[in-house]
């Protein structure tokens, strides 16, 4: 799980992005706080070969759901 709540764009594709390429996880799960965040972060993930699934947690809050496209 990456928590990148609190963190202005880009860093939370930074992080993503490090751990996609540190072990290709097959499933990873991002905390965010920022709606800019959400499209960037998904928008990488369709790139690199992951499914998002957005889960709104609280106000502004969001949990991302990256899946490994088979």
């Amino acid at each position: 799980m990456i928590d990148a709540r609190g963190y202005a764009c880009p860093m939370p594709v930074v992080m993503v992005q490090k751990a996609v390429k540190n072990g290709t996880p097959q499933q990873l799960e991002v905390l965010l706080d920022n709606p800019c965040s959400v499209e960037n972060v998904t928008r990488f993930a369709g790139n690199n070969g992951y499914s998002v699934e957005v889960r709104p947690a609280n106000d502004d809050e969001y949990t991302l759901v990256l899946t490994r496209k088979s």
